[in-house]
């Protein structure tokens, strides 16, 4: 009998202490995929923002460091955007993916010499391109 009694409140004590232990952040289906457009709309806006920046560089005296700078600010900001691409819907996410992309490969295929005039005139299209993707894709989720 006292070892039914010590089992019980064995067992008594693991249940309380499990549950004092269990997360109240337990989160729905519903409350993530919310999160995860939340972050992913922060994340595309940003990118909006500095490909904006990047796009208003005058090629008449923007410097291949406000370029490089300018350029390195959209990376990251893609690099952020496609750790949270689950959100998005295939067409937009291949929209985007294929527009950061292209940026990047423009980018980084200009020769050495290339001025900060003539790097900003060769970027126009792929710079419009992720523009154009970024705010197809903040559309379809209804970022603010």
């Amino acid at each position: 009998m006292k070892r039914f009694v010590a089992s019980g409140l064995l067992c008594a004590a693991a249940v309380i202490g499990a549950s004092a232990c269990s997360s109240d952040d337990d989160t729905t289906p519903q409350e993530a995929a919310s999160s995860a457009s939340a972050a992913l709309c922060t994340n595309l806006v940003q990118l909006k923002s500095d490909n904006a920046a990047l796009k208003a560089l005058n090629p008449a005296t923007a410097t291949k460091d406000q370029l490089q700078s300018a350029y390195d600010a959209v990376q990251a900001d893609w690099k952020k955007v496609k750790e949270t691409t689950s959100a998005l819907k295939s067409a937009e996410k291949d929209a985007v993916t294929m527009a950061a992309e292209n940026l990047k490969s423009a980018y980084e295929g200009l020769p050495g010499d290339t001025t900060g005039k003539d790097a900003i005139t060769q970027l126009q299209p792929q710079i419009q391109a992720l523009d154009t993707a970024a705010n197809e894709a903040t559309t379809s989720l209804k970022c603010r």
